[in-house]
């Protein structure tokens, strides 16, 4: 990708109906997320539930971190009916969100305050299921826009993190400031429905056309030479040639520290994300104010600077997109820090909201692109679910442990202090080897 790129151009390459498309399916991947994310921290912590408690429900999110495993399944298994009616990804995408509408319609009905156990085995249905579609819609995206379009892999990057955060914070914003009127369960049945909008899309959209059957077909005839029988083969290639493929483009150190850096980048802003309702709660904001502004401004916010950092990342590049974007998450780490000795002061909150939703808008749009460029065509699902699995480490794993750690310390400053303390080392490592990276990522949008 070219390191420069005027703002015209930039701007006109926005009109592009497939950027609607992962727009749209970067709704479906970000909405899973209010419905045993934000929207279940908010009724737990009514139910009376600890924090402790409410960050270990949040334990149901560790799917998200080894959905690679069974990503080589959405890149080779073609399901009966749907497949040949949808294509490869779309067909995944629908039968997950079909089990995605099953379970939230189950919750609906339940007290979790009674009904925990169940709730969580609901709640660990979707997260199964939500990192599964994941899978299928960002392989949808990469197939979308190959590498020969690689100046428009920031603005598919962007599309689906606007996407994302707009299936995530608007419901998010409808969901709490409705929870006081028509209760947790109302809201559920309203979540529902917009899951069933968003398999009507998936019907709509083109399923993208690549060279990856080929491809694989290649792989495939290659291990029945070494092996011998074509069910081994068609076994070794759906499950090792993904990441033998993407060591041997990269060399196994560089392959190593790349995940390294991966897993760190976004580790800080992992534990400061479990924990955030909970902490406006405890602050004293009612559920209107959390809706209003961390979910409909938030998504305000989200969607512009998602733009900005967009054109700045094709004007720029992508490696000093993740410079500024790492440096503003822990610097805006810190006015959460402010909050908490200041109180429930709604225009800190308002500036707040805004200096967080730019840094993680514009550091998810530098990171998704960096990702994006690693993958390669024969195996995009699986090799990019191998990645973001080590960058959503953070958050749906580890941060699982952000409640201990919260009450732990006692002091809400010194927990988001620390928070911004954890950017450090990815910095570090950035700085080091950004040259380095910067002709891996050339080397890669070249061949």
């Amino acid at each position: 990708m070219p390191q420069s790129m005027q703002w015209k151009s930039a701007i006109k390459s926005y009109m592009d109906k497939r950027l609607l498309w992962v727009f749209m399916l970067g709704c479906s991947s970000g909405f899973p997320w209010v419905l045993i994310g934000s929207n279940m921290s908010g009724w737990l912590k009514d139910a009376g539930l600890t924090r402790a408690a409410i960050g270990y429900f949040g334990s149901v999110f560790a799917v998200y971190a080894i959905n690679f495993m069974w990503a080589p399944l959405v890149d080779r298994v073609k399901l009966p009916f749907l497949g040949d009616k949808l294509g490869q990804r779309r067909s995944w995408i629908f039968l997950c969100q079909t089990i995605v509408l099953f379970c939230t319609l189950q919750i609906a009905g339940l007290d979790p305050s009674n009904n925990l156990a169940l709730t969580s085995i609901f709640a660990l249905a979707i997260a199964t299921a939500s990192a599964t579609q994941d899978v299928a819609i960002d392989a949808f995206r990469i197939d979308t826009f190959p590498k020969s379009e690689s100046t428009k892999m920031p603005q598919a990057s962007a599309m689906a993190v606007i996407g994302w955060w707009t299936g995530y914070s608007l419901p998010g914003y409808l969901a709490f400031v409705n929870a006081d009127n028509i209760g947790w369960n109302g809201v559920y049945y309203g979540m529902a429905g917009i899951v069933a909008l968003l398999m009507v899309f998936t019907l709509l959209v083109g399923e993208p056309k690549t060279k990856r059957d080929a491809l694989q077909h290649e792989a495939e005839e290659r291990h029945n030479k070494l092996i011998g029988s074509k069910t081994t083969a068609w076994f070794t290639v759906t499950v090792i040639e993904p990441f033998y493929d993407f060591f041997n483009r990269n060399g196994v150190k560089t392959a190593c520290t790349l995940l390294l850096f991966v897993f760190l980048f976004k580790i800080g802003e992992a534990f400061l994300g479990r924990m955030s309702i909970t902490f406006y709660k405890e602050i004293g904001f009612s559920n209107e104010q959390i809706g209003y502004y961390s979910k409909l401004i938030g998504w305000g916010a989200t969607v512009f600077f998602t733009l900005l950092g967009s054109l700045i990342n094709v004007r720029f590049g992508v490696i000093k997109g993740l410079m500024i974007g790492g440096i503003a998450m822990a610097a805006s780490n810190l006015m959460f820090a402010l909050i908490a000795n200041v109180g429930p002061n709604e225009h800190l909150f308002l500036a707040t909201i805004l200096v967080d939703n730019f840094t993680t808008a514009f550091s998810t749009v530098a990171f998704v692109s960096f990702l994006t460029i690693l993958t390669g065509e024969a195996f995009s699902a699986t090799q990019y679910a191998l990645l973001a699995s080590l960058g959503n480490l953070g958050r749906t794993t580890l941060a699982s442990f952000s409640g201990e750690l919260a009450d732990y310390l006692n002091s809400w400053p010194l927990f988001f202090i620390l928070t911004a303390v954890m950017v450090i080392p990815s910095l570090i490592m950035l700085l080091m080897l950004k040259g380095h990276f910067k002709a891996l990522l050339d080397k890669a949008q070249n061949s």
